[in-house]
């Protein structure tokens, strides 16, 4: 049963989602205009240009609503955390794989964010930003196939009949042989590690060109940690002979001079490690493979390390922005009058 909330009053779930999207577009609005000040690929470009577009755009709508519910704005990301003088970082087909990522990202958070929300405007923005972000992925997609520059997700057989399992495939899987993956347990596998690969490579270009030695030095334990990561996914696959992910680290430049600040890489970091533990925790549920439970738990005990020390950094250099709490109760019944 709904109650009726007063008039545009943003819910802790509204807040949440237009919140965290402020905060991921205004740091997209900065990549993408150093993506745009350096790409040189005619095909590229337009769809750097219509995702730069959409995250202004969705900056703008997130104001608004903020705005009609006398909300405080976030401050996000401005134009003093992106350097358009920085010569060229990453490849034009990275800039390519780095939107296809982060548009799955987006798909993913606007789902959520509308099954949370309750005003109609907002659940109307969101379903907008689904449909928007959908015609970017797909022109991602053809532009990607068209060159032959994503790998393909590996393929399995029709089993020809109706087949139930015999074994739990948990206990029975402990030791000895393994039965084969499944389509689930491939499918999961596949784009972690490819996801967790595009953090490894970020993470790299990265390390080149941080300013603090504190941050390059994060980076690069990201670098190997998250190449670990991705490596014992690949291995699970590459048993069942199984292709594995594209590598991008080839697609990155030897420029030591940083297109944006410390504090944009470490959250754009988090970002990612926040992120990949979703989907590895959508990875772990799903397997039923013994091997594939344990790696899951590893690489989540390794993304939570990695999120503790980019937290305590960012927080540490006063860069993490306080999400909006619910009032401090305790806090307010223990001041001194």
């Amino acid at each position: 049963m709904f109650r009726q909330a007063k008039e545009n009053t943003l819910t802790s779930a509204e807040i949440s989602g237009l919140w965290f999207q402020y905060q991921g577009d205004s740091m997209a609005i900065c990549v993408y205009k150093h993506f745009l000040h350096i790409v040189e690929d005619k095909k590229i470009k337009p769809i750097l240009e219509m995702a730069l577009h959409l995250a202004e755009t969705h900056i703008t709508k997130v104001t608004g609503f903020f705005e009609k519910g006398n909300f405080q704005i976030p401050k996000g990301f401005t134009e003093k955390d992106v350097n358009l003088t920085a010569p060229r970082l990453f490849s034009d087909e990275f800039t390519l794989f780095y939107t296809y990522i982060m548009t799955i990202h987006g798909l993913t958070a606007y789902g959520l964010a509308i099954t949370n929300a309750e005003q109609k405007d907002i659940q109307d923005y969101f379903f907008d930003c689904t449909a928007s972000s959908k015609e970017l992925f797909q022109k991602i997609v053809t532009l990607a196939k068209s060159r032959n520059i994503f790998s393909v997700v590996p393929t399995v057989p029709s089993p020809g009949e109706i087949k139930f399992t015999e074994a739990t495939g948990i206990m029975d899987n402990l030791i000895g042989e393994k039965r084969p993956l499944n389509s689930s347990e491939i499918s999961n596998l596949f784009f972690n590690s490819r996801k967790t690969g595009f953090i490894r490579s970020l993470s790299l270009g990265f390390s080149q060109v941080a300013r603090s030695a504190e941050v390059r030095n994060f980076m690069l334990k990201n670098v190997k940690l998250a190449g670990k990561d991705a490596d014992s996914f690949d291995k699970i696959l590459q048993k069942d002979n199984l292709p594995i992910p594209e590598k991008w680290d080839s697609e990155i430049t030897n420029s030591t001079k940083s297109p944006f600040s410390d504090k944009l890489m470490m959250f754009h970091a988090g970002f990612l490690v926040n992120s990949a533990l979703s989907y590895y925790g959508a990875g772990l549920g799903s397997s039923l493979r013994s091997d594939i439970i344990l790696n899951y738990q590893q690489v989540f005990i390794n993304a939570m390390k990695a999120g503790g020390t980019i937290y305590h950094t960012m927080v540490k250099h006063g860069w993490f922005e306080k999400i909006p709490e619910t009032i401090d109760r305790k806090g307010l019944a223990k001041r001194s009058d």
